[in-house]
């Protein structure tokens, strides 16, 4: 079976592995067919990613055919198409009691912890599948992108009308605005990049973008021109980068709320009094719920959500090995990179 291992930082295998076991009761085996490559994966590359251990085999965003289904299995057959969520939980812990899952304290992600989907053939929990007639393998793979983005703002339960504010133009933050978008708020952009503003403003239902001041002051007066006179209600920081996260806990108005979407290794700290004053509430999302699969595929099916400017660039299983690279490049202009695998 033909299988693409990063065996180390930088270095890419095409090998040939063992076929996946036939499905057991509650499984299903799926032929791959895309692979949405996303910052984790590119991370991973470089060796930044700390979570990884190699060999490993990548890949989380998967569009995915079914081939066999074992025994107890329903709500898929051979031949659906399926968009799979690569998150593998204990079922056990407080949280997978309590139906977030997403958190479960000894996750597993496919692609990221465990061997994900740069391969052929693979055999997963079936429960993990979430089939439509209607979208395309593309579309399918890129579901899981979304779900973080649609997980971010079900979180901060936005009200519409309030102004949002969402840092950082990766594929993350631009899910991030869409779903607050369609929740009825006003959506506005901060990005360092003036390319990925430009693409984000083209593409996305902004109310408006802005870059990063010189100074902090700057930044927020600036901020508050943009959103009518008040600082945002709601922002979300997208980016990853300790200093951007560091910088948002300043943008929220008083009252409001700071999400973070991203995450780096490093302690973040604020001051106290500040968070006191205006009273802030601060939140963590991580990943997202086979529920938050189910609300996507339908806004997709509806053309409520659009897909189409996503994917800018892609590689078959020959390629990609020496494509990949110049992915991690921003003058590029990656949004959403895609492995072919048909």
């Amino acid at each position: 079976m033909q299988t693409l291992v990063l065996a180390k930082p930088g270095h890419f295998e095409r090998t040939d592995t063992e076929e996946p076991p036939n499905p057991g009761p509650d499984q299903a085996l799926i032929r791959i067919s895309r692979v949405g490559i996303c910052g984790t994966d590119l991370h991973a590359f470089e060796g930044t990613q700390p979570f990884i251990n190699y060999p490993l085999i990548l890949g989380h965003e998967l569009g995915a055919e079914v081939l066999e289904v074992g025994a107890d299995v329903e709500h898929v057959r051979a031949g659906d198409r399926v968009s799979v969520e690569p998150y593998l939980e204990c079922g056990e812990c407080i949280v997978c009691r309590a139906g977030r899952y997403n958190c479960c304290v000894s996750l597993q992600v496919l692609g990221v912890h465990t061997d994900g989907g740069m391969r052929e053939r693979i055999t997963v929990p079936a429960r993990k599948l979430h089939p439509s007639a209607e979208l395309s393998l593309d579309q399918l793979a890129l579901v899981e992108t979304m779900g973080i983005g649609a997980h971010a703002v079900a979180r901060a339960g936005l009200c519409a009308g309030e102004s949002v504010l969402v840092v950082g133009a990766g594929p993350i933050g631009l899910a991030t605005a869409q779903f607050a978008a369609l929740a009825g708020t006003l959506v506005f952009l901060m990005e360092l990049s003036d390319q990925r503003r430009a693409f984000a403003a083209s593409h996305f239902d902004l109310a408006g973008t802005a870059a990063p001041a010189d100074t902090m002051e700057q930044t927020c007066a600036a901020l508050s021109e943009l959103c009518g006179g008040d600082l945002p209600a709601t922002v979300f920081d997208a980016t990853g980068s300790k200093a951007a996260m560091a910088a948002s806990f300043h943008y929220p108005a008083a009252g409001g709320r700071l999400v973070y979407v991203g995450f780096q290794l490093e302690s973040l700290s604020f001051s106290n009094p500040d968070f006191h004053r205006r009273e802030l509430s601060i939140l963590a999302s991580r990943n997202s719920t086979g529920g938050d699969f189910q609300r996507i595929l339908k806004l997709m099916e509806e053309g409520r959500v659009d897909t189409s400017p996503w994917i800018t660039h892609r590689a078959g299983y020959d390629r990609i090995a020496e494509k990949f690279p110049g992915w991690l490049d921003p003058a590029g202009g990656v949004v959403k990179a895609m492995l072919d695998l048909d």
